[in-house]
């Protein structure tokens, strides 16, 4: 598992199987979130501060590139093949098109006002990227870089989570989560949720979807929320960390590892029984969190990258989600 701690400008290393810390990589500026590439070889962060996109190798812990990106890069994910890499700037409302390998950017896409957290289709036809401020998600064919549908969702989308057919979208100032119809391009349900909801996921077979429910660093959640996607109904809250932000699913579909913003952990959760059966101590304010296929490298407990400083003057941020 690979960990941003935005506040403690690192990356964490942990080892999924015994649940310890392997290494901890510093030189990333205010890393809000990353995303393990599909074979699990690299790992790709954004540096809010230094407005970079950062490729790490996962076999050595080292710098494998880095490329500017707009101001206040938010998220980043990679298409299903791996070939592209998509990050949203919150301070320019666009989105960063790069090829991964050489790393070269693409294209640079307008978006609506608030660009957040971004999902593929599992084709990789299609990127949903959720708008925090203007309360819609983007559509955008990935083979034209171009918006081909904005949709309505509600208070502050944060992020999504995407099958076939739907996009299912945490709205932060409902504390409620949303069903998308991307056929039909509409809201056809939703459910309220404990607090404030952030990051999103589904299990691979589809059956459930986790939601994580970070509410405010003055009033913070506690707790996983377990919903049924077809009935958009919740069958279980499961109590984390404070302020759960980040979640992701290991591909066995037994367990989830949740970033808790507020105690600077990680909840991992026993999805068999609905239970958190360890924690983790990682960075401050861990954010986004990602699993590698890899097994840890050997590597050193501490070690530093340095990343070049591509930041402007331009204004903008993510701060809060």
């Amino acid at each position: 598992m690979w960990v941003a701690n935005e506040d403690g400008d690192s990356l964490t290393a942990i080892d999924a199987a015994t649940g310890e810390v392997v290494s901890t990589i510093s030189g990333v500026e205010s890393p809000h979130n990353l995303q393990v590439g599909p074979d699990g070889t690299s790992v790709w962060a954004v540096s809010g501060d230094a407005n970079a996109l950062v490729a790490l190798d996962t076999a050595t812990y080292e710098l494998a590139g880095t490329a500017p990106t707009g101001p206040s890069p938010a998220h980043v994910v990679l298409s299903p093949d791996g070939q592209r890499v998509y990050v949203t700037n919150a301070g320019e409302d666009t989105l960063s098109v790069f090829d991964a390998d050489p790393l070269e950017p693409v294209a640079t896409v307008d978006l609506s006002a608030g660009p957040h957290g971004l999902r593929p289709t599992p084709d990789g036809a299609a990127l949903v990227i959720a708008n925090t401020t203007a309360g819609t998600i983007d559509i955008i064919d990935t083979a034209t870089n171009e918006v081909t549908a904005t949709i309505p969702v509600g208070e502050s989308p944060a992020q999504v989570a995407v099958d076939e057919r739907y996009a299912y979208v945490s709205l932060a100032g409902s504390s409620t989560v949303a069903k998308v119809d991307l056929a039909e391009q509409e809201v056809i349900g939703s459910v309220p949720v404990s607090a404030p909801p952030v990051q999103l996921y589904l299990t691979a077979d589809g059956t459930r979807l986790l939601s994580a429910d970070q509410g405010t660093e003055d009033a913070p959640g506690d707790t996983l929320s377990v919903i049924d996607p077809e009935s958009m109904t919740v069958e279980a809250t499961i109590p984390t960390g404070a302020g759960p932000h980040g979640v992701v699913i290991e591909p066995s579909d037994q367990r989830a590892w949740v970033t808790n913003m507020y105690d600077g952990t990680v909840s991992v959760v026993d999805l068999t029984t609905n239970e958190t059966v360890a924690t983790v101590p990682v960075g401050d304010k861990p954010n986004g969190i990602s699993y590698s296929s890899q097994p840890p490298a050997s590597a050193p407990a501490s070690s530093e990258v340095t990343v070049p400083d591509y930041a402007t003057e331009a204004e903008g941020g993510h701060e809060g989600h």
